[in-house]
């Protein structure tokens, strides 16, 4: 590359600041790029970063201490972006560039005044959410440029005081797919309160549990300019489009607090239930949220108790959509990713990785999740066998799991979520099919390669 070209290119690297029509501030960090002639092959770190992976596969600390990280996304250029849950300097999103191509990010620039957690890049933008917006970049040979706005996609959004991330998710044909979190834990009449009866029916579901469809390529969008797309989903902080099968797929986050009711719903059963469901979405499905819960030890959907249900009763939940696999509750899933790389060996073309978050209510049991898992899915758009682990050991704990397989997954001596020396958060691929992990309590960013050979 010409020197003079790339350092023009580091110095016109900018950030953005204020609302939509405010003019960009420059706001770089920058670090002077290393310029060198054969740069050398990308190695792993010897302990990968401090991670476990499937044998076969490296890992390395593509950057840290970005501040506490949600999704994630990797353009054509190998451009990384980042989004923050808190701003960082003033800053929302972090731009990290490898110049030397030692497989590490050298170049920072942060950005934009929002927080938030989705991000996704379609037709050359790069879209990112708030809890009350979705918004678009025009992207210039992989970066956000100083003069570049921030383009109001869809604005006006209620800020809701529980599940208000508006994770998203795009189709090649530029069908924008965003989550409204239902800002209750079971619809209570009072939330969470022990005894208060569910609405009957849900007057929530009118706004908020379920996925609602809008146009990515239409500016000055408002919630009545989209449709529901599907309903009774609590909450889905992931969201992905599988291209193999031009379907939508999410990971519900399920209720909390069936110890509430007492009797059958022990405190233990509690931690255990409900399950963390992987969604096939098509439109018009319904998966029951907040009538019916799901349990993964009987297979099926049963009446939520808030509703009269006794952990017996299927009544109204029989007919409601089932998940595609179901995992035990409280991991958290906050970013699933369908791998369409050639970089890791066949068996991983089109299956799905799953971050597993953790979560605070596993008590009296200790926390679960806190790893990446994998999921092989076969032609027909469904699980082709069972999950695995493929990079845990993030939050610093004996753990019990074993990579490569699902043995004691997501089992680890851990208490307490504030104890995890890092989470699991996001999910991205890289345009040489590295797989990108991002970490929530630091802003830890992994690249996971494949180093044995084919």
């Amino acid at each position: 590359m010409n020197v003079t070209l790339l350092l023009l290119t580091v110095a016109t690297t900018t950030a953005l600041v204020g609302p939509y029509d405010a003019p960009p501030v420059k706001s770089a960090k920058l670090k002077s790029p290393v310029l060198k002639t054969g740069l050398p092959a990308i190695a792993p770190d010897p302990d990968n970063g401090g991670i476990k992976l499937v044998n076969g596969f490296g890992g390395l600390v593509f950057a840290d201490n970005l501040g506490k990280a949600r999704h994630i996304v990797v353009d054509e250029a190998g451009t990384v972006f980042v989004k923050l849950e808190k701003l960082n300097d003033g800053k929302g999103i972090v731009e990290l560039n490898d110049t030397n191509g030692d497989g590490r990010a050298d170049q920072t620039v942060m950005f934009g005044n929002n927080t938030g957690t989705g991000m996704a890049l379609y037709n050359n933008y790069l879209y990112a959410s708030s809890d009350t917006s979705v918004y678009r970049y025009k992207l210039t040979n992989g970066k956000v440029m100083e003069t570049t706005p921030a383009e109001p996609i869809i604005s006006g959004l209620t800020l809701q005081r529980q599940h208000a991330s508006k994770s998203l998710a795009i189709s090649p044909d530029g069908k924008l797919f965003v989550n409204f979190g239902a800002p209750s834990n079971a619809c209570q009449e009072k939330d969470r309160q022990k005894g208060s009866k569910g609405m009957d029916p849900c007057p929530i579901l009118e706004e908020y549990g379920g996925i609602w469809l809008f146009d990515a390529k239409k500016l000055n969008q408002h919630k009545s300019d989209g449709k529901r797309y599907a309903t009774g989903i609590r909450n889905a902080v992931s969201l992905d489009w599988n291209t193999a099968t031009n379907t939508l797929y999410a990971m519900q986050h399920g209720r909390d607090n069936l110890n509430n009711w007492g009797g059958v719903f022990t405190d233990e059963l509690s931690a255990e239930l409900p399950s963390e469901e992987f969604l096939m979405v098509k439109e018009g499905s319904d998966f029951g949220w907040p009538y019916c819960y799901n349990d993964h030890f009987k297979n099926k959907k049963f009446l939520a108790p808030e509703y009269g249900g006794d952990g017996t009763k299927e009544d109204r939940c029989a007919g409601k959509e089932k998940p595609i696999m179901a995992f035990p509750a409280h991991w958290a899933p906050n970013d699933l990713l369908f791998y369409t790389g050639t970089q890791f060996p066949a068996r991983y073309k089109n299956g799905a990785f799953i971050c597993f978050h953790g979560s605070w209510n596993r008590a009296p049991l200790q926390q679960g999740g806190y790893f990446v898992a994998f999921v092989p899915f076969g032609k027909d758009g469904r699980p082709s066998g069972k999950y695995e682990v493929f990079a845990e050991n993030f939050a610093g704990v004996a753990e019990q799991g074993k990579p490569g397989t699902d043995v004691n997954a997501g089992k680890l001596d851990l208490a307490s979520p504030g104890d995890a020396k890092a989470r699991p958060v996001g999910l991205a691929q890289g345009p040489d099919g590295s797989l990108y992990i991002s970490d929530s309590v630091k802003g830890k960013v992994w690249r996971v390669m494949y180093t044995a050979k084919k």
